[in-house]
């Protein structure tokens, strides 16, 4: 019978997202990051392109920013983000997924929020194909034929206070209101998005989250109206918002500014009425607020059941070796869950049970997350960083921590040395895996996913082996960044501020 259910939930998982391409962060609106196809062997790299046009060929150095997630249309057009230039700017541009090939490019007037880390520019395209993509002032984009192959589309405009509003004030809104978050549409092509509200604007704008029809009818609420607590101003920077299975409920975080403490929330998405919120806190601290960070990307996650999965990090700073939380919630928000002992800048995945044939658990469903535990000055690791597949159901003692926390199914170290943190007190330490979130995929019961010693990894969870891999870059302080699968099985990775398109 167990068997059947996970064979079912698979089934279920995969039909629900095979009604998408990769369409936006995350790959669906409950950022399963599941692909509907199987991922091609990583023998070679098929094509590769610039997404950071400010960063040298030769670079070494750190990378602080967050690269927008590519989009893969049905008709295998993949959708880039391209940041032009070192301080912002930048564009999308459409390219021929079998070969690389640019079939156009548009530039933008968007305009980065105040930051630390680079925020993301992320579209996203709809289940009618349109493409959206943040425009300057808070205005959207948007483009209905990004299959185009011999000439540049056409770009519409939109914006949810008012495409005449916008016009008639333009330099208030370029100067005042900027985009902070990926673009997430329903199944019906109604997008939602965060904002920031940086200066004045005629209409008074607050900071908050939008909702946009597939008519250009826009809808906003302030984000300290979606709680009962005036100190909470804004989305939590570059957390998508996630939607429940049946798209009637909106989430995602909210916080007090950078570096602040907040709350995960949920709307109404068809009104953007306040349905339910949570105060998000430590794990082992429980009395100290957990951290909803703006330098992460971490967004909510729903589970195939309506749990909502969403990473923080620990108060005080350091307490788990800045490994964060993956704090676990029932779809209401009133009852908080087993949570997970990896947050930071991190987005779970789903895992049918039926992908990993050791586990014989009662969960239909794991969980694949981040598992760093780092060594860097400070931070008190081992520097042993691993990915890791978890059981929300059924838990264990965090050796870290010592809190109770979901039960590690599987883990994987990185296989390449650290030589920066190598050391009589750290022997084994590897380099890290930089991702955000990993590509899922059922049909070869393996996880796809980046590391910072430059090279793409195929995770078998058969084996539990790191069954392939390709040499990307010479590897770098590199930026958190997604893979994702294309229609083709072509598998994508962001290295270096390069994207590689790898196949047979």
């Amino acid at each position: 019978m167990a068997a059947i259910m996970c064979l079912l939930l698979s089934a279920n998982v995969q039909a629900q997202s095979i009604r998408f391409p990769w369409s936006g962060y995350g790959h669906d609106p409950q950022h399963t990051t599941i692909s509907p196809v199987a991922s091609q062997p990583l023998n070679r790299i098929v094509w590769q392109t610039t997404v950071d046009l400010s960063v040298p060929t030769n670079n070494t150095g750190e990378l602080f920013i967050h690269y927008g997630s590519p989009l893969i249309t049905r008709s295998n057009t993949v959708i880039v983000p391209v940041k032009t230039g070192a301080s912002g700017g930048f564009e999308i541009e459409a390219l021929a997924g079998a070969t690389g090939t640019t079939n156009w490019a548009q530039p933008t007037d968007y305009i980065l929020p105040p930051h630390d880390w680079i925020p993301c520019f992320s579209p996203v395209l709809t289940p009618k194909n349109r493409l959206y993509f943040p425009g300057g002032g808070g205005t959207v984009y948007y483009c209905d034929a990004p299959d185009t192959t011999n000439a540049s589309p056409a770009i519409g405009q939109i914006a949810f206070f008012g495409l005449t509003n916008y016009l008639a004030n333009t330099n208030a809104y370029l100067n005042g209101v900027c985009i902070c978050t990926p673009i997430t549409s329903d199944r019906y092509g109604n997008i939602f998005f965060g904002f920031q509200v940086t200066g004045s604007t005629p209409l008074n704008l607050q900071s908050g989250i939008a909702r946009v029809d597939f008519n250009g009818t826009g809808a906003w609420i302030a984000a300290s109206s979606t709680v009962t607590n005036a100190v909470i101003s804004q989305v939590a920077m570059n957390c998508s918002p996630a939607l429940s299975n049946d798209h009637k409920t909106l989430y995602l975080g909210v916080n007090n500014g950078y570096s602040g403490y907040g709350y995960l929330v949920a709307l109404d998405s068809r009104t953007l009425a306040p349905l339910a919120s949570v105060r998000l806190k430590d794990v082992k601290n429980p009395a100290a607020d957990a951290n909803v960070d703006d330098d992460g990307t971490a967004s909510p996650t729903v589970g195939p059941d309506g749990d909502i999965y969403y990473g923080v990090l620990e108060t005080p700073w350091y307490s788990n070796n800045d490994r964060g939380w993956m704090l676990h919630f029932n779809g209401a928000l009133t009852q908080a869950k087993l949570p997970g002992a990896f947050g930071w800048d991190d987005t779970a995945s789903i895992v049918p049970a039926a992908m990993v044939p050791s586990y014989h658990g009662s969960s239909p469903y794991l969980l694949m997350t981040k598992y760093n535990n780092y060594a860097d000055p400070g931070l008190g690791g081992d520097g042993v960083n691993k990915i890791a597949i978890l059981d929300p159901e059924n838990s264990e003692t965090d050796p870290v921590s010592g809190a109770t926390v979901m039960n590690e199914v599987l883990t994987i170290a990185g296989p390449t040395p650290d030589p920066d943190l190598r050391n009589p007190s750290h022997p084994n330490a590897v380099r890290e895996w930089c991702i955000n979130s990993a590509a899922i995929d059922p049909l070869t019961k393996s996880v796809l996913a980046n590391n910072e010693d430059g090279r793409l990894y195929r995770w078998d969870l058969t084996s539990n082996t790191l069954s392939q891999t390709n040499i990307l870059t010479t590897g770098v302080g590199e930026a958190y960044t997604p893979t994702l699968v294309g229609v083709n099985g072509f598998v994508y990775a962001i290295n270096n501020a390069i994207l590689f398109a790898i196949g047979h």
